[in-house]
């Protein structure tokens, strides 16, 4: 389809608009990960809807020291991944676009959650995404806006902002998307030498490898619940002929939960670290998806397993989402 380049907002509004339009917020560099956005709007927009792409480099939400200048930066290509995608509108706005008169004195506030594990490791960096996220709202004027839950603790800042402040728009999580052996997609990944992407599958490894605990315990759990709580539990065992097997599952399943997570995690990230060249982490917690606090051992619910490292000066993110309480581990 023909996708449109525009530089300012007020070109935006000046089209006529039909239907609703859902905007996908990007810095470029775009792959298939936000091709994957932008096709989810395609559709929640609808045939008569309008799909807006803003490629806009924030400065604020970078620190001292940080890539902002290495940034990669594609536009050409960015247009044409996103009019094979879906989007109507590229909206590629310059800096004094989106902060005319320089950095604004006037600034959102992550808060608490801000300030926890990504925000930590970044001072400020959350303060900067919501500053430039709720001036996108307020520049391309959607009625959805899409945002990847790969930047889970963003997403969440996001829901929080809007509900807090009242925007009127609908905030939508679209589901990572990964390289088929793992890796989720990233516009820093171009960064990584072969042997560095090699190591950076660490991530996404001590990722799957607490799911795979969680779903474990998960079954344990369900079994467990299967025999009897009475005197009769051995017998009830030894009929499904694996009265130990059993007996010692329902301990494992008991004694485990979220610290059992993090521990199966954790192995991989520790293994990872005597790699040439070795991962260096900077978290990983499990954490309640409302605030992002680490959850405890009777937590039951949504939560996130998130961990950030960096491979060489490459520093990536990722995340799974796990469900406590039921059997089963969504992935």
């Amino acid at each position: 389809m023909t996708t449109t380049l525009l530089r300012t907002a007020a070109d935006l509004h000046a089209r006529a608009r039909a239907g609703r339009r859902a905007t996908v917020m990007t810095m470029g560099a775009l792959h298939e990960g936000h091709a994957t956005l932008i096709r989810a709007a395609r559709d929640l927009a609808g045939a008569g809807g309008e799909v807006v792409v803003t490629v806009f480099v924030n400065p604020l939400q970078f620190g001292e020291g940080e890539d902002l200048d290495r940034y990669p930066r594609t536009l050409d290509a960015d247009l044409e991944l996103a009019g094979r995608a879906g989007a109507d509108v590229v909206l590629a706005p310059s800096v004094d676009e989106v902060y005319p008169g320089g950095e604004p004195q006037v600034r959102i506030s992550a808060g608490p959650m801000g300030e926890r594990l990504e925000g930590a490791a970044r001072p400020g960096h959350f303060d900067g995404v919501l500053t430039v996220v709720a001036k996108l709202l307020h520049l391309t004027r959607p009625d959805i806006a899409l945002y990847g839950q790969k930047d889970a603790q963003q997403l969440a800042l996001i829901r929080r902002m809007v509900r807090d402040l009242n925007f009127g728009v609908d905030i939508v999580g679209v589901p990572t998307v990964r390289e088929p052996d793992g890796l989720a997609l990233s516009s820093r990944n171009r960064y990584l030498s072969a042997a560095e992407r090699r190591t950076a599958l660490a991530l996404s490894g001590a990722l799957f490898a607490g799911r795979d605990r969680h779903a474990a315990q998960e079954a344990l759990r369900a079994r467990a619940r299967e025999v009897p709580a009475t005197h009769a539990r051995v017998e009830a065992l030894n009929a499904l002929g694996e009265s130990r097997a059993a007996a010692d599952a329902h301990a494992v399943a008991t004694a485990g939960g979220p610290e059992a997570v993090r521990a199966a995690a954790r192995q991989v990230l520790d293994g990872a670290a005597r790699l040439t060249p070795p991962l260096t982490p900077d978290y990983l917690a499990l954490v309640d998806p409302s605030d992002f606090t680490e959850i405890g051992d009777d937590f039951t619910g949504e939560a996130v397993l998130v961990v950030a490292a960096r491979v060489g000066t490459t520093r990536l993110i990722d995340n799974l989402p796990l469900t406590f309480g039921t059997l089963g581990a969504a992935s």
